[in-house]
């Protein structure tokens, strides 16, 4: 499809650097009508300007969508990921690339409403982003054409782009404070949603530097946090966590309050090198603290609800999953798939975790679950009437035979 060919195009719009200029971008080289889609993922910030400025670039009131799409967040695409545990490469809790489906899922049911033949993103060349939009889009409506302008403009600098706005009088909010307390651009390429935000550029670029302290945004440095400790309950249904200390939440109030507590305590930061899909490695810094507390107490009511071979064997399959996610293939029947098994052996996974929150650390300090499979007639170190200690020499010389019959070859090294 060629430009003349795109009469509508729904951008994914936030209102800041980028997508403000890829707007106006999109009115001068289209010469298409534009449709804008911000989505409120709980990133902490008014979405409401979005709407004024959208206007204010001549877009007509009934082509700007802003949509709460929190609880559909939380719901069907974090709780699923969290059933999974899924972490990329060791720490990364995938609070960027799990927000990206949704989004993509949201700009395509625009573009249906509206009769739009193009959607259009501000992730660059060089990221993840531009897989995960576009996949995801691609995978829920083949015909789409995406236009991507980091991959078409000249524009490949943060200095281009605001030398850009000045040329066209384009109006660039200016939501961080600097050292001083002044309203400034900030110096990070930023990401929220109400699972976590990220941090990434200038500074950040040599993996030797160390984070300023205030670059991070949403948790009490860990020196800083109350010196005395502080214990949470999480109620667990189905693997899904339902309450908080005995309050029945919905999905995404209940992460939100879990953040709250997070920040409280310093929990959830994390300084990675990672490994992005489109080959070279990057440095990001993330505060994740509902997620990373959630993680933890997930974890903790399987450990006595899940059969050994069941547990381990979803830990296997945990990396392949989490790739899926950071790569961008939430629509694809290998995550399905995945899924469906995943969510088999949650069933059972019910019952209360108690976590001991300090300084940074979130401590596991106690679980019970009406199907838990932990029997302590079996498991006490005191006297019992139901395990026969005889029993294990058979198990163990039968598990070693193949080692005993090897060792009886002298030719073998």
């Amino acid at each position: 499809m060629s430009k003349k060919d795109v009469k509508k195009v729904v951008l994914a719009y936030s209102g800041g650097l980028d997508t403000s200029i890829i707007l106006k971008w999109l009115q001068d080289e289209y010469k298409a009508e534009v449709i804008t889609f911000t989505a409120d993922l709980g990133q902490g910030e008014e979405v409401e300007p979005a709407r004024v400025k959208a206007i204010a670039c001549g877009i007509k009131p009934e082509n700007v969508f802003i949509l709460d799409i929190k609880e559909e967040f939380v719901k069907d695409y974090v709780f699923p990921m969290f059933r999974a545990n899924a972490i990329y490469e060791g720490e990364y809790l995938l609070g960027t690339s799990i927000a990206r489906p949704l989004i993509a899922k949201k700009l395509i049911d625009i573009a249906n409403e509206t009769g739009a033949d193009a959607v259009s993103h501000g992730a660059t060349g060089k990221g993840n982003d531009q897989v995960r939009f576009e996949i995801g889009a691609l995978a829920l409506r083949p015909d789409i054409k995406v236009i991507a302008p980091w991959r078409e403009w000249e524009l490949n600098s943060r200095e281009s782009l605001l030398e850009y706005a000045r040329k066209h009088g384009i109006e660039i909010a200016q939501k961080h404070l600097d050292k001083d307390g002044n309203p400034a651009i900030s110096p990070y390429s930023m990401d929220a949603n109400l699972l976590h935000i990220s941090y990434e550029g200038l500074h950040l670029e040599n993996p030797s530097n160390e984070p300023e302290e205030s670059m991070w945004l949403w948790t009490t440095p860990p020196e800083l946090a109350p010196d005395e400790a502080e214990y949470l309950t999480l109620t667990y249904k189905n693997g899904d966590p339902i309450a908080l200390n005995g309050e029945q939440m919905s999905p995404a109030t209940l992460l939100e309050k879990l953040n709250q507590y997070g920040n409280k305590h310093g929990i959830g930061r994390v300084d990675i090198v990672e490994n992005r899909y489109v080959g070279m490695k990057a440095r990001g810094c993330y505060e994740t603290p509902g997620g990373t507390i959630m993680l933890k107490a997930h974890r903790a009511i399987e450990s006595i609800c899940l059969d050994r071979e069941a547990a381990h064997l979803k830990d296997e399959l945990m990396p392949k999953y989490a790739k899926l996610i950071y790569q961008g293939y939430w629509f694809s029947p290998e995550r399905e798939m995945l899924q469906a098994a995943i969510d088999a052996t949650q069933k059972n996974v019910e019952g209360d975790v108690r976590v001991k929150l300090y300084k940074g650390n979130v401590m596991v300090v106690g679980r019970e679950s009406v199907n838990s499979l932990y029997d302590d007639a079996y498991s006490t170190f005191e006297k019992d009437e139901v395990y026969n200690q005889k029993d294990a020499e058979g198990f163990i010389r039968l598990n070693a035979l193949r080692f005993i019959i090897a060792g009886k070859n002298p030719n073998r090294k």
